[in-house]
């Protein structure tokens, strides 16, 4: 089953996220850091079982520019979207085909969001 993986260095937002989108009927991969989320990847290559990343901007480490940067370099085509609460990290991002939505991100709207995406990545 394809999943989403959740990337977030905050515990209680990390399980929050898990339980709204799991609650939705998604399958639902964790990491509390960037290399963990990487290594989730790179293990899901062979059978594309990671369909879309929600990941925090602001994580100790690996931030969240580096991490989608390294992302890309593993799979092009992933869904990202980038969850912050700095509306000037938007333009961190720039030309990396993400979606960036401000914290607080209300769980309605990420259900949307993830149903969105799942259909986008089925049509094309």
């Amino acid at each position: 089953m394809r999943k989403v993986l959740l990337v977030d260095d905050n515990l209680t937002q990390l399980r929050i996220r898990e339980a709204v989108i799991r609650g939705a009927g998604f399958d639902v991969a964790s990491a509390l850091t960037a290399e963990s989320a990487l290594d989730i990847l790179r293990a899901s290559t062979s059978d594309h079982s990671v369909a879309i990343v929600i990941t925090d901007h602001v994580m100790p480490g690996i931030s969240g520019t580096e991490f989608v940067q390294e992302l890309r370099n593993i799979d092009l085509s992933v869904p990202v979207v980038v969850l912050s609460g700095l509306a000037e990290a938007e333009a961190e991002y720039e030309g990396q085909n993400i979606t960036f939505r401000l914290k607080p991100c209300a769980p309605s709207e990420m259900i949307s969001l993830v149903q969105r995406l799942f259909t986008d990545t089925d049509a094309a």
